[in-house]
């Protein structure tokens, strides 16, 4: 598939969030009996809330893939969807860790900020998705009791990424959530900063083409461009 130059250099990766537009949208409701009757999904297009990009299926093709999680009072269903190129709007990275605090439970707030300000010594970019990011993107209730705090640190090649987790792990101890989330480099390749900091010697990676076991030191070299 190729992508057209006047959407930008480089196709949406991983968590990024695609605004669809309204001929797009009804395109892709026109396609899809089963959504038909969803009011909260009608609201998407009217609110220009954006949808986030996904892995397509072996059966999916032509078009590009994308994901829409509905927030707990909707059931907390995973839409998916599929889209022509042609009706991508714009592409957005995910929301900084620091425009989304605002949407947080105040008592994730001196968690938010401790990471915030580790991410920014490190020379790293600290964005959200999951829960907390869907919360600031539509205003809707997506963060629980229960939820987790969903991170995507994105590294520069002179981060440290073991002292990097290791400070992460120490800021999980007093948060008052579980802190979830992935380590991307500049490939757009990401792995569980959990599982990196356990020390595996092979390393789940995930790109938006696909899933793959490397080794510790091949997925280093590869997402710091080298």
């Amino acid at each position: 598939m190729t992508w057209p130059c006047k959407h930008g250099e480089h196709p949406p990766g991983r968590h990024d969030l695609v605004f669809v537009s309204p001929a797009g949208w009804r395109a892709m409701l026109d396609a899809r009996d089963d959504l038909a009757a969803d009011s909260l999904l009608a609201r998407w297009p009217k609110m220009r809330w954006p949808t986030i990009r996904r892995r397509a299926l072996p059966c999916e093709a032509g078009g590009l893939a994308l994901g829409l999680p509905l927030p707990p009072s909707a059931g907390k269903k995973r839409i998916c969807l599929m889209v022509d190129i042609d009706h991508v709007a714009s592409v957005a990275r995910p929301p900084l860790l620091r425009q989304a605090r605002a949407y947080a439970p105040r008592n994730w707030w001196p968690t938010l900020d401790r990471l915030d300000g580790l991410a920014l010594r490190h020379a790293v970019d600290a964005r959200v998705f999951g829960s907390l990011a869907w919360q600031s993107l539509t205003g809707l209730d997506y963060v629980t009791g229960r939820s987790d705090l969903d991170v995507l640190f994105e590294f520069q090649g002179e981060t440290d990424i073991d002292r990097f987790v290791a400070e992460v792990a120490a800021v999980e101890t007093d948060a008052p959530m579980r802190l979830d989330g992935e380590l991307m480099g500049a490939d757009g390749a990401a792995v569980n900063w959990r599982e990196f900091h356990g020390g595996a010697g092979e390393l789940l990676v995930k790109s938006i083409e696909r899933v793959v076991l490397l080794g510790r030191q091949q997925f280093i070299s590869r997402a710091r461009g080298s």
